[in-house]
């Protein structure tokens, strides 16, 4: 059976549609949830692929988050194996910094629904050719990153560029929530943590009009959710048959 290894940060922050989808791939699912395990000690390369979840904290808080710069090298020493890795949020600035990209505030803040674009080499990429030339895509993030060396950009927004990239074959990075549905934007919203985030907006943030946008854009993110993961999922299968793993 396929080992998925998933790291999470906080949990109101799952896999999300992702988990049915790698279920139904055949993948054992394990979860380093490191709001309460703060020091892990396992070989990523005993894995089939890697899976870095978002939350609340930022890569250059590390001195209150000790397993910050443990996940950033294991994320580098997982890319370094070939294994494969996909970053969604806080995940994909991860793994940024884990290629050597820096990690800051992003100007605005982006809280609900917003336009995604694809670029030249997002149309040709195996996982973005499934979105039209403008998505409506949640967002939850304050902070942005500097494009890798060597990484390519696949996705952007108005207010903030980096929003998707790949770095060879196997190592994916979303700023945006692809994973969630309506029931997890929900409960999202009614987190203590985050509705004082939403609130601390300069416009107040509108809990309602994110629902109601959510009700309107929902079933194109679900197809979206299915498209990318999906063949991103595949990618795992194709690894699978060139690669043996050492017994556990």
């Amino acid at each position: 059976m396929r080992k998925l290894l998933v790291f999470q940060h906080v949990p109101y922050e799952p896999l999300g549609t992702l988990d049915a989808q790698f279920r139904a791939a055949g993948f054992r699912i394990r979860y380093v949830n490191f709001s309460r395990q703060r020091r892990v000690d396992l070989d990523v390369r005993r894995y089939h692929g890697l899976v870095v979840l978002g939350g609340p904290m930022s890569v250059y808080d590390s001195d209150r988050y000790p397993h910050l710069q443990l996940e950033v090298e294991a994320i580098r020493l997982t890319i370094d194996a070939g294994v494969p890795v996909l970053g969604i949020c806080l995940g994909a600035q991860l793994i940024a910094a884990a290629l050597g990209g820096r990690v800051l505030p992003n100007p605005t803040k982006e809280i609900g629904w917003s336009e995604v674009m694809p670029t030249k080499a997002g149309r040709k990429d195996r996982l973005f050719s499934c979105f039209a030339d403008r998505e409506k895509i949640f967002q939850w993030h304050g902070d942005t990153f500097h494009l890798p060396a060597g990484a390519e950009l696949l996705a952007e927004s108005p207010l903030c560029k980096n929003q998707a990239f790949c770095y060879g074959e196997h190592v994916y990075g979303l700023q945006f929530h692809l994973e969630v549905d309506e029931a997890l934007i929900e409960r999202w919203l009614g987190t203590p943590a985050l509705k004082r985030e939403l609130a601390e907006l300069s416009d107040g943030g509108d809990a309602s009009l994110i629902m109601q946008q959510t009700r309107a854009f929902i079933g194109r993110s679900g197809e979206l959710s299915e498209a990318v993961f999906g063949a991103f999922i595949e990618r795992f299968y194709r690894w699978r048959r060139r690669h043996s793993l050492p017994s556990r």
